[in-house]
């Protein structure tokens, strides 16, 4: 068993919880949220209903490597919270909860994503050199596109 990393993230976005809920449970969002450098694109066939066991397949690069990623919605519990995992794509786990709940005059997401690289002792070193530095930005990136986002739309 190799190492298991978790990455967690908070943010006030100044919404009510049903319209952030939807926004993150509309997949072609996810597009927008994620840094230009991956070329991160849906393939499966829109628009998808989201729900429990809905299945998801993107591409994206990363260094250079076209990746396939293939995600399961394991939990749907609108508007609270959502899980996805990966089923196929570059993690030996990856494991996405996302939560949401009312905060004042907005809405208080978490997401938490708990992880583990391949390849063992490799992967560990891959991920103090670059990986984790890399999950940083892309999750820099989506809160502040979402704060932009959700400012022009609950103004």
């Amino acid at each position: 068993m190799g190492k298991l990393y978790v990455l967690q993230r908070e943010q006030l976005i100044l919404c009510p919880i049903q319209q952030v809920f939807e926004f993150f449970a509309d997949v072609q969002n996810l597009e927008a949220i994620t840094p230009p450098w991956l070329n991160f694109k849906v393939l499966s066939k829109l628009p998808i209903e989201m729900r429990q066991d809905a299945e998801i397949e993107y591409q994206l690069s990363w260094r250079f490597i076209g990746l396939h990623w293939k995600t399961l919605i394991r939990q749907w519990e609108p508007p609270h919270f959502f899980v996805d995992v990966q089923m196929r794509g570059p993690y030996k786990l990856w494991e996405h909860t996302h939560s949401f709940r009312p905060d004042n005059d907005g809405t208080r997401m978490l997401d938490k994503v708990r992880y583990e690289l391949p390849f063992g002792f490799l992967g560990s070193i891959a991920h103090a050199v670059k990986v984790r530095r890399d999950l940083d930005g892309i999750f820099d990136f989506r809160a502040t596109t979402i704060d932009r986002l959700f400012r022009e739309r609950c103004k």
